[in-house]
């Protein structure tokens, strides 16, 4: 597995022009989690409020914009049960942090 991935952040409060490309490490995922290779996120209310400065992502999550994800299952934390998720399902998410 990689170890950096692409993301998008947000370098100051304002409009478009302060979301940069960047790079960033590639999360492990906790024991009841998985990582997914996001294919799509969609954009919504928060990241526009949060990339104006207006909304602050919850304690412990990640500041990079993206609640709505789909993808693919890479990893998966130890906790995962088999037989609710495998590697390379093709899944959606309404995450807490950005994707």
């Amino acid at each position: 597995m990689k170890q950096h991935m692409q993301a998008i952040e947000i370098t100051q409060p304002g409009g478009p022009e302060v979301l940069k490309p960047t790079q960033r490490p590639v999360p492990m995922p906790k024991p009841n989690e998985v990582l997914i290779k996001i294919k799509a996120a969609g954009v919504n209310g928060p990241d526009v409020m949060q990339r104006k400065g207006l909304y602050n992502p919850p304690e412990g999550v990640t500041d990079i914009p993206g609640l709505e994800v789909s993808g693919v299952i890479v990893a998966m934390g130890d906790a995962v049960k088999q037989q609710q998720f495998k590697m390379g399902d093709e899944v959606c998410a309404l995450i807490a942090g950005g994707g």
